[in-house]
C-alpha cells in the first residue's frame, strides 16, 4: 500500500499548498499519525516538516 504522496508521484511537499496539508491535521489542528494518515515512513517525515514551516508561517494554526 501506498502513500497519498508516492501515489501521485509528488517529491516534495510545499508548505503552501494548504489544502493537502489541512487533510493531515486533526479539527483541533493536531497532525494525524502515520497509521491514521496512511504515509510512508519517509513522506510523514517531510509532511511534519511542512505543516511546521506552514505554522511558523501563520498559513495554519498551531491549535484551535
Amino acid at each position: 500500500r501506498y502513500c497519498r504522496f508516492r501515489k501521485k508521484g509528488i517529491k516534495y511537499i510545499d508548505y503552501k499548498d494548504v489544502d493537502t496539508l489541512q487533510k493531515l491535521l486533526t479539527n483541533r489542528a493536531k497532525i494525524y499519525s502515520r497509521k491514521r494518515s496512511g504515509n510512508c515512513a519517509g513522506c510523514q517525515r517531510k509532511a511534519m516538516r511542512a505543516i511546521k514551516r506552514a505554522r511558523f508561517m501563520a498559513l495554519l494554526p498551531y491549535t484551535t
